[in-house]
């Protein structure tokens, strides 16, 4: 096996005018990234979905396929995950991993009162950032290949899970079984605001706290009872001294219980969001949750892991990756750059493992899962130029796989 050239310029030289080809292609092409990204939005895929979320995977594999990609579907339990694979020039050498996802948090009918829109240099709609866009643009990165008359450098593996947006609890094991033996591990989810790429993200997890307590009726024999809301109150309090632990943060996104004022409630229940900094943080809070015990007799307390996604910590002089972006990047003319992120994804599958990963390819904008999200659709163009560039040209060595 050959080993490539370090530096993207160097490599750019074996294919003469490729980065002034490459911009002004990406450019052309844009358009039509453009249009597949409000197509895409149209096609409403809520997270639990799965007959809407496989009408879309029906309409990406054709997408894909049209490109020259083996096209496979995975069925999960909310949806089919998609597995794409692109042959490289060079067989030989690892493969390129993308993941992504095609399910969002918007809810089926929203488009109905926000349709998928362009205005002043935006398009804004459910699910256009997060992330339609990145997977129109890797689409249009194998056509734009295509067009020029070129194969990836190396064999591509991409993987789009249906359930990322509710931590991927059966879409987890489609991209780890594609993690052994990456070169590199690259996510299409949106980057920051201002373009830089994300290098590293806080674990995950979503937790789901029930309390079994005895119903009475609440005027006659409120003795008898053991209320399953005042113990879960109890609990809340207590869990959310969690959140002080260093490198640990606490959202309780939904409570409910009981059945009526007058009867003492007999169930009760909330779903926990935790994000961690470090692999530390998320054990210890986890160990602490799993074990709960109730402060009421008669009551009984149980945790649920329902989601988890491990802590992919920055690590000091693990930058490889982003320099080999960061120079090709340079070398279309573009400046960028990176650095950690506070959401959690499926690159942290890979992150947590010490694989060479990026996120954030996806396309720039502002507002994901929040009702002014959209796509800056100037920045369509370098974005598809990069990753496409990314495809053409060989990585470096950059270490352990």
């Amino acid at each position: 096996m050959t080993t490539p050239p370090a530096d993207p310029a160097s490599r750019a030289e074996a294919l003469p005018g490729l980065p002034s080809t490459l911009a002004a292609q990406a450019k052309a092409r844009s358009a039509g990234v453009r249009r597949r990204c409000a197509a895409l939005a149209a096609i409403e895929s809520p997270s639990g979905d799965a007959t809407r979320l496989n009408n879309l995977a029906e309409e990406l594999s054709a997408g894909y396929r049209a490109t020259g990609a083996e096209v496979g579907r995975v069925p999960g339990a909310a949806g089919d995950h998609l597995q794409l694979h692109w042959r490289g020039q060079d067989e030989s050498l690892p493969h390129l991993l993308f993941v992504g996802h095609h399910d969002t948090v918007w809810p089926a009918g929203t488009l109905a009162d926000w349709p998928v829109s362009e205005h002043n240099g935006v398009l804004s709609g459910p699910g256009v950032l997060d992330m339609k866009a990145g997977l129109a643009l890797l689409e249009g990165a194998f056509a734009l290949l295509a067009d020029l008359g070129l194969r990836p450098y190396h064999s591509v593996r991409v993987v789009v899970t249906a359930d990322e947006e509710v931590g991927s609890p059966d879409g987890r094991r489609v991209v780890e079984r594609q993690l052994p033996g990456a070169a590199a591990v690259l996510g299409l989810e949106p980057p920051h605001e201002d373009g830089r790429l994300k290098t590293a993200r806080r674990g995950s997890t979503r937790v789901r706290l029930t309390v079994t307590g005895h119903e009475a009726h609440a005027g006659n024999h409120p003795e008898d009872g053991t209320s399953a809301v005042d113990e879960l109150v109890d609990q809340l309090v207590a869990v959310r001294d969690l959140a002080h632990q260093p490198g640990t943060e606490l959202n309780t996104g939904r409570i409910r219980g009981g059945t009526r004022a007058n009867v003492v409630a007999g169930q009760a229940e909330a779903e926990l969001g935790l994000r961690f900094s470090t692999p530390e943080a998320q054990r210890s809070t986890l160990d602490s949750l799993a074990h709960l015990t109730a402060l009421r007799p008669g009551a009984l307390v149980r945790t649920e892991v329902l989601s988890s996604r491990p802590a992919w910590p920055e690590r000091a002089g693990d930058n490889a990756l982003l320099h080999h972006v960061r120079s090709l990047a340079a070398v279309l003319g573009q400046q960028l750059d990176g650095a950690p992120a506070g959401g959690a994804g499926d690159t942290n599958l890979a992150g947590a493992r010490g694989l060479p990963t990026l996120d954030g390819l996806g396309a720039v904008g502002a507002g994901p899962h929040a009702r002014d999200e959209h796509i800056e659709l100037d920045q369509l163009a370098p974005r598809l130029a990069l990753l496409t560039g990314l495809l053409a040209m060989p990585l470096p060595r950059l270490g352990a796989r």
